[in-house]
């Protein structure tokens, strides 16, 4: 690869991570408060991805407006989040709670091959992408390399203002600090008198959000194709287990340098693309087997 492509790589490299952050945020924020690793995650992308694509294709002949098809991708994404992230609460999440862990993983890898079987239903196997939005937002020229205004700014600033606002939620309101206090000892935040059950709904819903956000974010930029769920999962669990499970700002850190080294493996040695997160994955877990950023340390609630 030469220096002449590196810019390119580097801005795809961070349109990847930001996606694929996402997506992680919302898996490592269920197990960091529930302590479940949601194997359906991966669903709620693909969900995302294709009801914003079906949104966007639907309004583009009838508005020139950008932003209200930029719009329609938080408006599906948060449909999708508050109806698949309410149902399964209710219906699985709630009910395994005080299962085995083994149990509540395979529990969650049954509602994902659910969601994979209503989503063919719902989609069919052909595919379905919102490029309309990246085509309306323009183009942005930086010396001689032409960017697109969703992958050099969009996309990026959106990961960025959800990872702020969780930071915030989580920080400075009575619920987000009641959300805290849960991920530190469900047993004592529940004989404070602390609702666990609501935060456990409201955690999880956030976390289908985040995931549904990542899929609709997507769409503009790829073909969504059955399958697009379990390729996430995957590479979702990556990021959260090189950063440490129910790490947050780890997750960011660690999308980052797997979307960059992974957008530098396309031009560079095309045939790793793929392998990349997880060799990336497998070196950090052989010297730190709990993950770049899991510290261990006395919490007082």
């Amino acid at each position: 690869m030469t220096l002449d492509l590196l810019p390119l790589a580097l801005v795809d490299g961070v349109a990847y991570a930001s996606l694929l952050f996402l997506v992680s945020m919302g898996l490592t924020l269920v197990f960091g408060v529930m302590g479940i690793l949601n194997v359906a995650h991966g669903a709620f992308y693909a969900f995302g991805g294709y009801a914003a694509a079906s949104l966007v294709m639907f309004l583009a002949p009838k508005t020139d407006s950008p932003f209200l098809l930029f719009a329609a991708l938080f408006v599906a994404a948060i449909a999708v989040g508050l109806a698949l992230g309410s149902i399964m609460e209710f219906v699985l999440i709630r009910r395994a709670q005080n299962y085995d862990p083994i149990l509540k993983l395979l529990i969650t890898f049954g509602g994902f091959l659910m969601l994979e079987d209503i989503q063919r239903l719902l989609w069919g196997a052909q595919p379905y992408s919102a490029s309309e939005v990246v085509n309306r937002l323009g183009n942005i020229e930086i010396g001689d390399i032409t960017y697109t205004t969703y992958q050099l700014v969009v996309v990026p600033v959106v990961a960025v203002l959800a990872y702020v606002c969780l930071e915030f939620f989580l920080r400075h309101t009575k619920l987000g600090k009641q959300t805290v206090a849960t991920t530190h000892n469900r047993e004592v935040a529940t004989s404070l008198g602390i609702n666990a059950k609501k935060i456990g709904y409201v955690t999880f819903v956030i976390a289908t959000i985040l995931g549904a956000l990542g899929g609709a974010l997507a769409a503009p930029t790829t073909s969504l194709v059955p399958g697009a769920g379990t390729d996430m999962t995957v590479l979702s669990f990556a990021v959260v287990a090189t950063a440490g499970l129910g790490q947050i700002t780890g997750a960011l850190i660690a999308a980052l340098l797997i979307g960059i080294i992974r957008a530098i493996a396309v031009y560079a040695a095309p045939e790793l693309e793929v392998a990349v997160p997880y060799i990336i994955m497998v070196l950090v877990l052989i010297i730190r087997p709990h993950g770049l950023f899991t510290v261990a340390q006395a919490r007082r609630i």
